[in-house]
């Protein structure tokens, strides 16, 4: 039996903030020393952070990352153990994203990466190149820093593996594990036993059953160790990195750490018999036969066993496992909320401060923050000395105290304000209150009716005229200023309520106001431009109707808030307009839509990438219950009201990005925001083909 010990990590690092990432990676390595490891991997990017972006172009980021390298070679961490550690690198001018293995203090191979991630939120090609001279090794001349402690002036840099005296390791980075033409196979074939793959990896919902597919299906097929590593957290941006760090054998799940968590780090560590990857490969006739005519690839050899190196300690072997799945509803109660917990404690602020309306969005954030206060206790529980820390201070708890639990830790820094108007109903203001009370926030009730009523009578000064509501006899211009005049409003309170909050408690801070759109509403431009949906952030900003009702279902019994299911049955309404006994306002009405018909929508554009035309054609097969003209209709209205409604996207709060879906103008979404909302030709080729249609003889 030939057994070793690895270990794979998940680190909550923070773009640009060296010394946070340098001390994350020194105590997961030491970790994994205790552990007995002779391998360790971290998350893609690590001493710098992921998300630097643009901070990748200045030298300075390259040579600080250098510098908290040369002071891990130098601490004595990487002594018996091989690190697999991830940090820009610049080489003959050009600038590579690198794995970097380490041992004994001093550097064995610089790995660029081959395949960039350059879609969706990801933007490599902007900051790094990738490596084309496949299978070709150059040499890079290290920094002085790293000279200096063991007068190592040169490295191995390009595509390579390592030779052990017992084994061979490589590495694969991130987007390679997703690419059509893995590097991992190839690999395999050369009879490199061990695959480490450091990630930059954000959350999406059910994106973690395609990792572990694509592991289990590399080597399943060419047998083999993959170890994946993954970054953890909110690194500064609307991403949220999941960890999850795994390892799969022989296609075979062997260890799946956590996937959603508050500590800032995760080392998990497997014993394994590499024996059993020679028995695997060699029971394959297809693998024999192709590796039998593999070219030759660039090694670099390596003075050590990985399984001497390997603690006798703790040499019991893992066996495989079932996978943990996570449903997307427990997947919204805990990504954003572990982003949100980053946020908060790293912004400097002392609370969230939510205008909570009862409805369907405002509560499912308000449910989302009640989720992070159990995290954050349950953390505690654990023994995690940095929320511990965070959680005091945050919570302005005196010397020796800690939160009880949950309910009070959310008394402390979750304010909720029900703002009604003359407009507002008992039902949405008893139901705010109730979750209110069941999560425990700061909860305030107040009417906004004598702020509206002043702004009126200020317009009425200035122009003699009295704008009035539909059921008032006004016009729709009219109808939609009073709309919008009470949502601004309501934005305004909750900035002064959150800024002037602490200061009535005797608290030191400031509160960031929490936004509470969803992606439909946002496609749809079904909200006011600078109302509550105008926040600092915003953690259901990407996530649609349908899935957001699907959480307050299962958050009602899972996480105790029962009041949400009542949120969740009842029609979802502004409450903006007077109600009459013939009327009363509701979203899908307003919207001349229902939100499944939006959710369709918003798939069909962005993740099946349609233009009118080819929705149209889609949805005549998808909803063959209705009429072509009303399929026709209900096409024409969704993309001209997204044209129309496409500037409020610039000025969308940063939000969670949860799906494929997502309608975010920052980044993930890029479109113009004027558009010609007439769309005359894809609209009349629309009617040609409704006309057609109508003149087909049915089969």
């Amino acid at each position: 039996m030939r057994l070793v010990n690895l270990a794979v990590s998940s680190l909550n690092q923070w773009a640009m903030s060296f010394d946070h990432n340098l001390s994350n990676i020194k105590q997961s390595i030491a970790v994994a020393r205790e552990s007995g490891a002779a391998f360790r991997v971290g998350p893609e990017l690590e001493l710098t952070g992921y998300g630097c972006e643009d901070h990748f172009l200045e030298r300075e980021t390259c040579i600080t990352a250098w510098e908290c390298l040369a002071e891990i070679l130098s601490s004595g961490l990487t002594d018996g153990i091989v690190c697999d550690i991830g940090l820009p690198v610049l080489h003959e001018g050009v600038l590579y994203n690198c794995r970097v293995f380490c041992l004994d203090g001093e550097i064995l191979l610089v790995r660029p990466k081959k395949f960039m991630a350059n879609d969706g939120n990801y933007r490599e090609l902007r900051w790094f190149s990738s490596w084309k001279r496949h299978k070709v090794v150059t040499s890079l001349n290290l920094p002085e820093c790293v000279q200096a402690i063991k007068s190592q002036r040169t490295v191995p840099f390009g595509d390579a593996y390592l030779s052990f005296q017992d084994t061979d390791l490589a590495s694969e980075c991130c987007e390679e594990l997703f690419t059509p033409k893995q590097a991992s196979s190839g690999l395999a074939l050369h009879g490199v036993q061990i695959i480490s793959n450091g990630s930059g990896s954000h959350h999406q919902l059910r994106k973690q059953r395609t990792r572990l597919r694509l592991m289990k299906n590399v080597t399943e097929r060419c047998g083999g160790v993959y170890l994946y590593a993954n970054q953890q957290g909110c690194d500064g941006g609307r991403l949220y990195y999941d960890g999850c760090a795994s390892v799969v054998m022989n296609g075979e799940v062997i260890l799946q750490g956590r996937q959603f968590s508050l500590h800032d780090v995760d080392v998990c560590t497997v014993c394994l018999d590499l024996d059993e990857v020679v028995n695997f490969r060699a029971s394959k006739s297809s693998f024999r036969e192709q590796a039998s005519e593999r070219r030759s690839m660039a090694c670099v050899n390596v003075a050590a066993s990985l399984c001497e190196l390997s603690s006798s300690r703790s040499l019991r072997i893992s066996r495989p496992l079932k996978a943990t799945r996570f449903l997307p509803e427990q997947e919204i109660a805990l990504g954003p909320a572990c982003w949100l917990w980053d946020y908060l404690r790293r912004s400097g602020a002392s609370g969230y401060l939510l205008p909570l309306s009862g409805g369907a969005d405002s509560s499912a954030v308000a449910a989302i923050v009640g989720s992070m206060c159990q995290l954050v206790i349950k953390a505690i529980h654990e023994n995690d000395k940095r929320v511990l820390t965070d959680a005091r201070r945050i919570g302005n708890y005196k010397p020796g105290e800690e939160p009880a639990d949950s309910q009070e830790f959310a008394s402390r820094i979750f304010y909720t304000v029900y703002m009604a108007s003359q407009n507002s109903s008992t039902d949405t203001q008893s139901r705010a209150q109730q979750l209110a009370r069941e999560i425990g926030s700061n909860h305030w009730n107040l009417k906004i009716d004598i702020v509206v009523n002043a702004l009126i009578s200020l317009f009425c000064g200035l122009t003699g005229r009295i704008p009035r509501y539909k059921v008032d006899s006004g016009t729709p211009v009219e109808n939609l200023a009073l709309q919008n005049l009470q949502a601004r409003v309501r934005m305004v309170i909750s900035y002064m309520l959150a800024s002037l909050l602490p200061w009535v408690g005797r608290k030191k801070g400031f509160l960031l106001v929490l936004g509470s759109s969803n992606a439909d509403e946002s496609i749809r431009g079904y909200m006011t431009k600078y109302d509550c949906s105008s926040a600092d952030i915003n953690p259901i900003g990407g996530i649609s109707k349908r899935d957001l009702r699907a959480f307050l279902r299962w958050g009602a019994q899972k996480l105790g808030f029962p009041v949400l299911a009542q949120v969740e049955a009842a029609p979802p309404t502004a409450e903006l307009e007077p109600s009459s006994d013939g009327y009363k306002q509701t979203d899908e009405e307003d919207m001349g839509m229902t939100y499944d018909e939006l959710n369709s929508f918003s798939r069909l554009r962005k993740v099946d990438r349609l233009g009118p035309v080819a929705m149209f054609q889609r949805l005549c097969q998808e909803w063959n219950g209705l009429h072509h003209k009303q399929v026709a209709n209900k096409v024409k209205d969704f993309f001209r009201y997204y044209s129309i409604n496409r500037h409020k996207m610039t000025t969308l709060t940063p939000s969670y990005h949860a799906e494929s879906y997502s309608p975010d103008d920052n980044r993930f979404d890029q479109r113009q925001f004027l558009y010609d909302s007439s769309w005359s030709r894809q609209f009349m080729k629309i009617d040609e083909l409704v006309a057609k249609m109508k003149n087909e003889t049915p089969l």
